[in-house]
């Protein structure tokens, strides 16, 4: 996540580099690797992420009236082999890929959204909620199966969730008359949250990652000065 100059950038059709970290389509496989400084403590991260998908999906969803906003869920039904040399850490399982772009800052069309994934016993499910700034709401409920097609479902009934340290605001659905639980917040900023859940959806038991973003918290200037220490700069 360190922010670097155009010169640092390089892509081609199935390859990308940024700095010294890079991600490729190879016979299929998305090989990710990664080679970076964390902050704020200086430490080294170098590791290699492999993404098997089942399927690649090539449906993109506008999320805005307009068109400048989509989001692509290119494999929904993956799995991953993680292998890092520092930290010394591996482990593999079932996996997520997709893809937000547009044409503007995400502000200028969101006030917020809340999205999560669950795998079923036979593929995914993804909820996508979307409070727009000048449009009305959007509710994407989806499911994926091996193949990579989709179907839509009924958005499920909105639940609340406990607010985050840095008091962002989360919610998902679930199956009707069913909560949700939070089982463990993976990242907690003052704009953004993901967090581990345990619901129900499609009348199956379900664990979920969701992500919790508020872009009018990201705009604050006191949010804005604090990124460079979460995100460092490079000059190259």
């Amino acid at each position: 996540m360190t922010e670097r100059g155009r010169s640092a950038l390089h892509r081609a059709a199935s390859s990308l580099s940024v700095g010294p970290s890079a991600l490729r389509w190879d016979d299929g496989t998305l090989t990710i690797d990664i080679d970076e400084v964390t902050v704020p403590l200086p430490s080294r991260l170098r590791g290699r992420v492999r993404l098997y998908p089942d399927a690649v999906t090539t449906r993109s969803v506008v999320l805005d009236p307009s068109g400048r906003h989509r989001w692509r869920p290119i494999a929904p039904c993956a799995r991953v082999e993680v292998a890092f040399e520092s930290p010394a850490v591996r482990w593999s399982g079932a996996a997520y890929f997709d893809s937000n772009d547009g044409d503007e800052p995400l502000g200028r069309a969101f006030v917020r959204w809340d999205w999560s994934r669950a795998r079923l016993k036979q593929g995914t499910a993804v909820l996508y909620d979307v409070e727009r700034r000048d449009a009305g709401d959007l509710a994407l409920a989806m499911r994926f199966d091996a193949a990579g097609a989709m179907q839509d479902f009924a958005p499920p009934r909105p639940v609340c969730l406990p607010r985050t340290a840095w008091n962002i605001g989360r919610a998902t659905r679930a199956d009707s008359g069913l909560g949700a639980v939070v089982l463990r917040t993976l990242e907690d900023g003052p704009f953004y949250a993901r967090s581990v859940l345990a619901t129900r959806l499609l009348g199956e038991p379900v664990t979920a990652v969701h992500e919790s973003l508020s872009l009018d918290r990201f705009d604050a200037r006191w949010v804005q000065t604090l990124l460079p220490f979460r995100m460092p700069r490079a000059w190259r």
